[in-house]
């Protein structure tokens, strides 16, 4: 993606010292310019700052930054600094879970033992995976959407899905290797279906750009990620934070199984929204791909994917839950982000979409 502009004093010692061959310039300013904006940050989750350094240090290992030299990747002093970032982070993801009660409970059936335990069979993971899949029940954008957004609104909500959507699969496909036997297996079925299954112009980040080029945006990756807000960029953010780490293998198995099990309603109603506004393929059919497919994968990443791994290796459980629980929170942020901007007649976004662009 191209280099972003900076949002603060971290953000802007990390991209002076990527601009460099260098690497020893800069690199003392940045690491006290990210431990200042750790102790000083009131909410890491809305931190512009740490979440555009963060989103830029993990975009060093997808495709890069332009005229971004490719050895900053694994110098040390960036892992260093990513790492101080993430342990901040992913201890507000579970002090955010513990607090807006997202974590596992209830009791089982299917053979589990009744209590608040978390489940280890393949059935019992995916019950409690459906279960909170279900929980929702405020606000949704989707529902906005489909009945009520302006072209402007659903051209913004496709702006915050971008950062995503347009490498869709990326952060998820680091959990192969970490994965064997019945999850490996599941995860590779559903990771080849979001790249299309070998059909050229089929990947769902493709078809993700079509969409965004129907109504007048442009799909190049990261091309509005300086219009797109903290809280959107903690959301991608988190799921690089699983996909990278060993350690966190089951949350990024948590997270994707939650992802599948929450998509294929609400792409429905997108697609009708669309439509609503005098749109149809190709915009739609990004949206139309997906109520099809993850009906099917739902079943897989539940029992398969997310059963097999706590079945193969139950104490990951709890990772499991823990990077399902953080889907929930931070989409249901994102959501009351978006929808809150609209009812009050602004922008979700840092800036408004240029009028030029309109579609």
């Amino acid at each position: 993606m191209h280099a972003p502009a900076a949002r603060g004093a971290a953000s802007t010692e990390l991209l002076a010292a990527l601009s460099r061959n260098d690497f020893a310039d800069h690199l003392p300013a940045l690491e006290s310019a990210t431990g200042a904006a750790l102790r000083t940050t009131e909410d890491i989750l809305y931190d512009d700052d740490l979440q555009l350094a963060l989103l830029c240090l993990y975009e060093l290992h997808y495709s890069g930054i332009e005229g971004v030299d490719d050895r900053w990747e694994w110098h040390p002093a960036l892992v260093a600094v990513r790492s101080r970032i993430e342990a901040a982070f992913e201890d507000r993801l579970r002090r955010g879970i513990r607090s807006a009660g997202l974590g596992f409970s209830g009791t089982e059936s299917s053979g589990e033992a009744s209590g608040s335990r978390t489940p280890s069979s393949p059935q019992g993971v995916a019950e409690a995976l459906f279960r909170m899949a279900e929980g929702g029940g405020g606000p949704s954008v989707s529902d906005f959407v489909a009945r009520t957004a302006t072209l402007d609104q659903a051209r913004e909500f496709l702006v915050h899905k971008s950062v995503y959507q347009l490498k869709e699969a990326d952060p998820h496909t680091w959990a192969i290797p970490r994965l064997s036997g019945r999850a490996k297996s599941a995860m590779v079925e559903i990771q080849a279906d979001e790249y299309g299954g070998g059909r050229a112009g089929r990947m769902h980040s493709e078809l993700f750009a079509r969409t965004m080029e129907g109504v007048g945006l442009d799909p190049a990756f990261g091309h509005y990620v300086d219009m797109v807000p903290a809280i959107t960029l903690a959301s991608v953010n988190a799921m690089s934070l699983f996909g990278l780490q060993r350690r966190l293998r089951g949350a990024i198995v948590g997270h994707l199984a939650i992802y599948e099990m929450t998509s294929s309603i609400p792409n429905a109603k997108y697609a009708r929204g669309f439509r609503r506004l005098g749109f149809d393929s190709p915009v739609t059919d990004y949206f139309d791909e997906h109520v099809e497919a993850d009906a099917v994968h739902e079943q897989i990443a539940g029992r398969d994917l997310a059963g097999g791994l706590v079945e193969s290796d139950p104490r990951l459980a709890s990772d499991v839950f823990f990077g399902a629980a953080a889907v929930c929170l931070l989409d249901g942020l994102v959501g009351d982000w978006q929808l809150n901007a609209w009812r009050e007649g602004r922008s979700s976004l840092l800036a408004a979409l240029p009028a030029a662009e309109a579609a």
